[in-house]
């Protein structure tokens, strides 16, 4: 496999970490809940399944005050990004700033007011284990916002980014990242295509959906979403919605105790 610096191209979500009140009670929550095991770095707690890194737990200083996921997106320059950013009607809520030992990073808002950070990668390049399947491995992230299709033009102006329209939902694709995961994944558009997936899901980086308020979400994929719900419960969480069967994955969406929304679903490819 080529090395995970490689993995990220520019525009693509890399990393995504939480704010909690009680980093290190979310750390045993989820630590239980998918397995993680969790290790202090110099830019907080890390999660990571079998040795590779999956999300971060309290992330660095200067970002969203709120609790909740923050999704990352890297970029080959935070403070041009940054700039990028606030031409294209965004707004820059905390200044570019090091992180020791793993990069770059500025955190900033869309149009609509969803924030996210950008990620210059220096040591850390993005989350090692992602969307290929492993039980508790972030999975997507997700933007909801009032008006969809009002911020298409600054994620495309930012990023390269453009939509693709699937139902009340749409795919957020970078032309050419397919290439990149060609490089990990061979075969992956044959793949795909034997599977029924839409048209241009190989480039695909995340999905963009109306909500009654703009925020970026996050998504973990799980091998029994019934299952993990059932012990999300246990541990404290609250369900929001589902368990539920969207083909070809089975979703549902929690609130782990500490007030934090976040989703779980399971592939399940036609038989």
């Amino acid at each position: 496999m080529a090395e995970d610096a490689d993995r990220y191209a520019h525009g693509v979500p890399c990393w995504i970490d939480t704010t909690h009140p009680d980093p290190a009670g979310a750390a045993r929550f989820y630590g239980d809940l998918f397995g993680w095991h969790i290790r202090e770095t110099p830019a907080g707690l890390v999660g990571s399944l079998d040795g590779r890194d999956v999300a971060g737990i309290g992330g660095p200083p200067g970002g969203p005050t709120e609790p909740g996921w923050t999704t990352y997106v890297r970029v080959d320059r935070v403070d041009d990004a940054a700039t990028a950013v606030r031409r294209s009607g965004g707004r820059l809520l905390a200044a570019p700033a090091d992180v020791e030992g793993a990069g770059r990073t500025a955190t900033v808002a869309d149009p609509a007011g969803a924030v996210f950070r950008l990620w210059e990668a220096r040591g850390r390049g993005g989350a090692q284990v992602v969307n290929d399947g492993a039980d508790g491995a972030w999975n997507w992230s997700n933007l909801q916002t009032p008006d969809p299709a009002a911020v298409e033009p600054f994620y495309a102006e930012v990023f390269g980014w453009r939509t693709v329209p699937l139902g009340e939902s749409s795919m957020w694709v970078l032309p050419g990242y397919a290439d990149v995961l060609e490089r990990f994944y061979p075969g992956l558009r044959e793949r795909h295509a034997a599977g029924g997936v839409p048209e241009d899901f190989s480039n695909c980086v995340g999905w963009v959906g109306p909500g009654a308020d703009a925020r970026w979400t996050v998504t973990f994929a799980v091998s029994d979403t019934d299952k993990t719900v059932g012990r999300a419960v246990e541990l404290g969480a609250t369900v929001r919605v589902g368990p539920r069967t969207i083909e070809p994955v089975r979703t549902a969406e929690l609130t782990d105790p500490q007030g934090v929304e976040f989703a779980v679903n399971t592939y399940r490819p036609e038989r």
